[in-house]
């Protein structure tokens, strides 16, 4: 990352690093800074998914308390929970919050008003119970906002050291979720993204132990004048027979589903200790696209996972065009200490490098494909600003006229150019 780079981000008061779940969260955090009327303060909301985020975050640390002297820097998020005293140790930094104490506003009022409080404020996350009732952000932007359903996994993925940074699964209670979204459909926004960790355990900890099933039937019965309804990531083998049929028929929920793969091959999910087959997962896909056409999906995957051979790569590289995953995200392995994973027979960073490539390249080529085939079509958008909108299948559009954010209208898909899809206005 360049000075130029430090210096943009240095304006906002609260730097993302690594998942979507910590950018909504970082929208809180600025919202519980405002409230405690903290100006002088810079948070850096760190990632701990691979050994390479969290020398990321410490050398981010050091390139804004270069460029901002007089400001105090805070460390949190997932690479503070579980390494506090990395970044204790180090001079730049001025205070160390767990997971648990970032979200809560009165974390943040009057917290360097001492000099002699302690640097690291991080709590045992898993004995944390509850998750934060108010998670909620866009909130203004009258276009989407992000609820936090839950937080917290109680998976043990051989990769993934996210549970010690999050801690187990909570779920925040369907009627809170309700009267969140009903709130912010009364100040105009028009579509909701329900988020979390692993959002498909919602409700496991919660008396009667509901589905996220039931909690999408509610929120489409009981707020009826919410247009869209979208979900972040799905674990598809989570996914019960009411949500399938909901998501197959009801026009309210977006046909885009994001999902958790991480591998095609089956003897890698099971190295992984993910819960589907490739079998499984390609059903999944299948079965949505027969019973909704238009639907579309993006997925998680993980290029060169220690013991890959190349034919378990190709079985994930075929799954791509298969299952026609449109969004992919592909994330070369890096092992991560503490995690299983780390202790696998590694492989060579350029076959991680080159298997990423080409998994990237099918995904682009498929996202190709469809966009095509979609010019002279209409789409209902929804206007993210006056140059861009978005459309039911999550693919972002460029707009010749100028709308308020929030619109919803028809368009028509009329060019593609070097990537970028064009349409007009019906």
């Amino acid at each position: 990352m360049t000075d130029d780079n430090v210096d943009q981000l240095a304006e906002k008061q609260v730097i993302t690093m690594g998942c979507r779940l910590n950018g909504y969260e970082s929208d809180v955090i600025q919202q519980n800074l405002h409230k405690a009327g903290a100006k002088d303060v810079i948070v850096v909301n760190s990632c701990a998914v691979t050994a390479e985020a969290v020398r990321q975050t410490r050398q981010m640390v050091r390139k804004l308390k270069r460029k901002n002297p007089e400001k105090k820097i805070i460390v949190t998020g997932c690479a503070a929970q579980i390494e506090p005293k990395t970044f204790a140790d180090m001079d730049e930094v001025a205070k160390v919050l767990g997971n648990h104490d970032k979200l809560s506003a009165e974390t943040y009022q009057g917290l360097f008003d001492t000099e002699d409080t302690e640097k690291v404020i991080v709590n045992d996350i898993m004995s944390v119970r509850e998750t934060a009732g108010h998670m909620m952000s866009g909130f203004d932007s009258r276009t989407r906002a992000y609820l936090q359903i839950q937080n917290g996994c109680n998976h043990r993925c051989t990769f993934c050291i996210i549970p010690y940074g999050r801690g187990n699964s909570r779920s925040v209670p369907a009627g809170v979720i309700i009267e969140q979204i009903k709130k912010a459909v009364d100040h105009g926004v028009k579509e909701i993204v329900l988020t979390g960790v692993d959002i498909t355990s919602w409700g496991e900890d919660l008396p009667s132990q509901p589905a996220l099933s039931y909690l999408v039937r509610k929120i489409l019965s009981l707020v009826p004048d919410l247009p869209r309804l979208r979900l972040s990531s799905i674990d598809s083998i989570e996914v019960d027979e009411m949500l399938l049929d909901m998501i197959a028929t009801e026009k309210r929920f977006m046909p885009h589903l994001h999902l958790s793969l991480q591998s095609g091959d089956n003897m890698i999910l099971k190295r992984m200790k993910r819960r589907h087959s490739r079998e499984q997962a390609l059903e999944f896909c299948h079965t949505l696209k027969e019973k909704r056409p238009e639907i579309v999906f993006g997925a998680d995957i993980i290029a060169g996972f220690p013991t890959e051979t190349d034919e378990m790569f190709q079985n994930t590289l075929a799954f791509i065009t298969e299952a026609q995953i449109i969004y992919a995200h592909i994330f070369p392995f890096s092992a991560r200490e503490g995690t299983p994973a780390a202790r696998m027979p590694q492989l060579q960073k350029h076959v991680i490098k080159e298997r990423a490539s080409l998994l990237r390249k099918a995904g682009q080529d498929n996202y190709n494909r469809f966009v095509r085939t979609l010019v002279g079509q209409q789409q209902n958008v929804i206007a993210e600003n006056n140059k861009y909108v978005r459309a039911e299948n999550f693919l972002r559009i460029n707009m010749s006229n100028s709308f308020k954010a929030g619109d919803v209208f028809p368009v028509l898909i009329s060019d593609i150019k070097q990537g970028e899809v064009y349409a007009s206005a019906l």
